[in-house]
């Protein structure tokens, strides 16, 4: 087995029976992008913070150029693979979580709450580690025309609404005196928490066509919200049947031979 493969035998899991030590390298990485994005969670910083984000980049780091190393056993167009990983989503993802290191450089880095909103970036590297998160971006992917239709009956809903609101209801509230609808992007905002049953309360119709609106909207939101859930959770369980059986056919098949 040459360096290559090793690396490969590591870093790249079998979904169907991963070996202890992908198993291993999965739970540390997983490890390393939690302590990661723990300095998020708290307004200033640390000095141990910049340990942790030390040690996280160049994790990363690492991580990156050894999956560059085995793109050609990956992607299996070899030498080109070289090429062509760097534009991978998963490669992107990867170097937008490393970029981050530019703070640790120069801590007068002027852009520094955009580099925190950055490592956010760092919890989408869990895909890659995670069966079950990998597995429902599978289901994702087999779903995403049956998805996208819900998605744009949805947006061309929410813009119905948010026009119907906005023409029928005063810009001032007359019970009040303060301002309702005062711009479209506040009637888009009303009819997409609408839609999606949340309703936060703080803008509201007044008149009776508005209120009407509002409530068609509501029930028209619950019907919308249920229907991208049931093909998801249908075509979960498929792929989970699926996975099941193949494991089935190779355990037997190894039992045969």
């Amino acid at each position: 087995m040459t360096t290559q493969e090793l690396i490969y035998s590591i870093l790249v899991k079998d979904e169907e029976k991963p070996t202890k030590w992908q198993m291993v390298y999965d739970g540390f990485m997983f490890a390393i992008i939690m302590l990661s994005i723990v300095p998020l969670m708290f307004a200033h910083e640390h000095a141990a913070f910049f340990y942790t984000e030390a040690l996280s980049v160049t994790v990363f780091i690492i991580d990156y150029f050894l999956r560059w190393y085995i793109a050609p056993l990956t992607d299996k167009r070899g030498p080109l693979s070289y090429i062509r990983y760097p534009f991978t989503w998963m490669a992107i993802i990867d170097l937008l979580s490393i970029l981050p290191v530019v703070s640790l450089i120069d801590p007068s880095f002027k852009l520094l709450r955009f580099t925190r909103l950055i490592k956010i970036m760092r919890l989408l590297k869990i895909t890659r580690y995670s069966s079950k998160i990998s597995t429902f971006v599978v289901v994702l992917k087999k779903e995403r025309e049956m998805l996208l239709s819900v998605l744009a009956l949805a947006l061309f809903y929410i813009f119905l609404t948010a026009l119907i609101m906005y023409n029928c209801e005063p810009h001032v509230n007359p019970y009040t005196g303060k301002t309702t609808f005062a711009s479209f992007f506040d009637a888009l905002y009303w009819a997409t928490v609408t839609l999606t049953t949340v309703g936060y309360g703080d803008l509201c119709p007044v008149t009776d066509i508005g209120r009407v609106v509002s409530m068609l909207s509501s029930l028209l939101g619950l019907a919308v919200i249920a229907l991208p859930s049931g093909v998801i959770t249908a075509s979960y369980l498929d792929e989970l049947r699926e996975r099941k059986s193949r494991k089935e056919k190779d355990d037997n098949a190894q039992a045969a031979d």
